[in-house]
């Protein structure tokens, strides 16, 4: 029964964290900041914006886009992982466990 209630628990603050990681965002340059992307704790992209020099490049601003939105990505995983990882170590789980 206190598995049970145990498992309640972390499902449940599971789902709040995924509600908080939907509002949280992350923020990844490249190029010096010639592009600058945001996205969500929940991997949306939320804005890309571009320095008006680096659209001079076509083939550079393609490169620089895919760079931030990988790296803005990469940092949204992490954020979340250690989020969920909290929600774990809370109820005394092993690491590692979600």
């Amino acid at each position: 029964m206190k598995m049970l209630r145990q498992m309640q628990q972390m499902q449940d603050r599971m789902q709040k964290v995924q509600k908080e990681l939907e509002t949280e965002t992350v923020e990844a340059t490249a190029g010096g900041g010639a592009v600058t992307v945001v996205a969500t704790g929940s991997q949306k992209l939320v804005s890309v914006r571009i320095d008006r020099e680096a659209a001079s490049d076509p083939e550079m601003l393609e490169d620089l886009v895919v760079a931030a939105v990988n790296e803005a990505m990469e940092k949204s995983k992490e954020m979340a992982a250690s989020r969920m990882q909290s929600v774990a170590s809370g109820l005394g789980l092993p690491p590692g466990l979600i």
